[in-house]
């Protein structure tokens, strides 16, 4: 459909603001419900036609690989119980057809280092980005569909965008612009953290990013920056220089589950409308009110 086949999924992260629940279990596996945020994550490359998974882990995200992985044992058991439903769930945990690879971090160095970790896996081809921690609905059309839309327009890198308070700025990545098309923009700088007064935009930068392999070249060039880590954001600014990229402005709404506050309100946002438990849910929630 958009010849996006692969997709990285950087989870070496320690998840450090979900102590004492990350010290060992990876925040990535955290559920929303019933399912772990990385699923979610899958889920959406899959539907924009990804079949090849790649994680760049460390050594606490074993659980990840299990989770991805036949469980042999589990399944006999719902099998021989008769448990048709819940059989068929656990085996739709990974798709048919849909293949995982697994290379390790081997320093936390930021995103920009994960993803060139990646690289030989690549094979010189375009390729998603997908954080988990970015949990984004739409059922409609998933973000990362959206973007794959204008990638097979552009034949460029696309990165996902949102609008966001200036006053936030200095916490994600700002895209600045003066072509904009709808929510389609044509980027023309990209800036790691800035203050208010040096945002070139409210264009934030969220965990959805579709890339050319040139931008591998780029982060091998990439000094460390902000924070002590290798930048993806340094990177694509170092891409722009030779090719067009753009900013998609995603429709759906997106949950910052990196964060205490986001993570409660996609749990509740999923709940209400979870088939099992929704309408209980629903009134559970109302009682409270009163």
């Amino acid at each position: 459909m958009n010849g996006i086949k692969k997709a990285i999924f950087p989870v070496a992260g320690m998840g450090t603001r979900f102590l004492p629940a990350t010290k060992a279990s990876p925040k990535e596996m955290l559920p929303i419900v019933d399912k772990p945020l990385i699923q979610y994550a899958v889920q959406e490359a899959v539907a924009a036609g990804v079949t090849e998974l790649i994680f760049v882990t460390s050594s606490s995200k074993r659980a990840i690989e299990d989770h991805f992985d036949t469980n042999f044992e589990l399944e006999n058991k719902l099998a021989k119980a008769g448990k048709e439903e819940l059989l068929a769930i656990v085996r739709q945990v990974l798709p048919k057809g849909v293949s995982c690879a697994y290379i390790r971090q081997p320093d936390t160095l930021g995103l920009g280092h994960a993803v060139l970790c990646a690289k030989q896996l690549i094979n010189n081809e375009p390729f998603a980005v997908l954080l988990a921690d970015d949990l984004i609905d739409n059922d409609d059309k998933p973000c990362l569909v959206q973007m794959a839309e204008k990638y097979s327009e552009t034949s460029n890198s696309v990165i996902a965008v949102q609008e966001i308070p200036m006053s936030e700025s200095d916490k994600y990545g700002i895209v600045g612009s003066t072509q904009r098309q709808g929510r389609l923009t044509k980027i023309d700088r990209i800036v790691e953290k800035p203050a208010q007064h040096e945002a070139p935009s409210n264009l934030a930068v969220v965990g959805r990013y579709i890339l050319t392999p040139n931008i591998f070249n780029c982060l091998e060039q990439t000094p460390v920056g902000k924070g002590g880590e290798i930048q993806l954001t340094d990177a694509i600014s170092r891409l722009l220089v030779s090719e067009s990229i753009y900013a998609w402005q995603f429709e759906g709404t997106r949950y910052d589950c990196g964060s205490k506050l986001g993570y409660l309100q996609a749990t509740i946002a999923h709940a209400l409308r979870h088939p099992e438990v929704g309408d209980e849910f629903k009134k559970y929630l109302q009682s409270q009110k009163a």
